[in-house]
């Protein structure tokens, strides 16, 4: 078993090195190169959600607006059978940072997640539900968690209850809070709330975690948080306003079986030494990391046009 301490700090080594030669130069050169991609990626997974996407960019293209951010939007089109994709493409005419990206069928949410957020171009990336039950201005926490030195910040319904606006039938509480009970004992993991679909990370702590990542469908959260453990990244948990909303399409009884069976898979994976094996192969990224992507590039120049 190799260790992954240092295997860790090898990585960040070369990710770092290679990130500072995209910004390389001096005087105008290293301007350019900085203005190449932006601040932060936003990241959301949609799967036939003609009838709020619209609603949800319009929201979060408003946000980025009134925050100032310097932010590219990726909708992760995962297979849908309704209008999504067309309407993003209307959206994206008038909004050039403004990105689709098309799954190979429907592959699931985690999937859908790691592609998107392997895509990112953002020196901070941030993922969120197509529902927005946290609504986008709340990333500012996030934000500032990753500002303060984490590198991976996880919202968090369960910190500060009072926050959430909108609550679960109770039903869904007691699934959800068992769901999580079961989660910490059996993976380790010491957080409140592991299902939240409303975290951000450093970019290249996410080129690692997500490159590690196995499973594709609702069980991912629980495994980029044991990853990211694994690895001794920061992770800090950030209690977030979070309204729920009924349209949810996951089923906790059948859904929630599954994610049980996947937290099998992640520790039998852990016990055979599948993570070691691959994170002993990315101790060379210099060929593999993600460079920013050519979308980012091709936004700007239209700005400049």
């Amino acid at each position: 078993m190799i260790d992954a301490d240092a295997a860790c700090l090898v990585i960040k080594s070369r990710l770092t090195s290679y990130e500072a030669g995209l910004t390389s130069g001096t005087g105008s050169d290293k301007k350019v190169c900085r203005m190449s991609h932006p601040q932060l990626s936003i990241v959301i997974p949609a799967f036939n959600e003609s009838s709020r996407i619209e609603a949800t960019l319009e929201r979060v293209i408003a946000c980025i607006d009134a925050q100032g951010w310097d932010a590219e939007v990726l909708v992760i089109n995962d297979g849908s059978k309704d209008e999504t994709a067309a309407i993003v493409e209307r959206w994206m005419d008038l909004h050039p940072r403004l990105h689709l990206i098309e799954n190979p069928g429907n592959r699931g949410k985690g999937y859908s997640v790691r592609n998107g957020l392997l895509q990112a171009a953002g020196d901070v990336v941030l993922f969120t539900d197509a529902d927005l039950s946290a609504p986008m201005e709340e990333a500012n926490r996030l934000l500032a968690a990753i500002e303060a030195g984490a590198d991976v910040a996880i919202g968090s319904r369960w910190m500060e209850r009072a926050r959430q606006t909108i609550q679960q039938p109770l039903y869904r509480q007691v699934f959800g809070r068992c769901f999580n009970a079961i989660t910490r004992g059996v993976m380790g993991l010491p957080f409140k709330d592991t299902q939240c679909g409303f975290k951000a990370f450093r970019r290249d702590a996410a080129q690692v975690i997500f490159r590690l990542q196995r499973i594709e469908r609702w069980g991912f959260d629980p495994e980029i948080l044991f990853i990211a453990r694994r690895l001794r990244y920061t992770i800090v948990e950030v209690p977030v306003t979070w309204g729920h909303d009924e349209r949810s399409r996951m089923s906790y009884l059948k859904d929630g079986m599954k994610m049980l069976e996947e937290m099998a898979i992640i520790r039998y994976n852990s016990f055979a030494g599948r993570y070691d094996e691959a994170i002993a192969a990315l101790k060379d990224t210099s060929g593999m990391v993600t460079a920013p992507v050519d979308h980012a590039v091709k936004a700007d120049a239209q700005q400049v046009q």
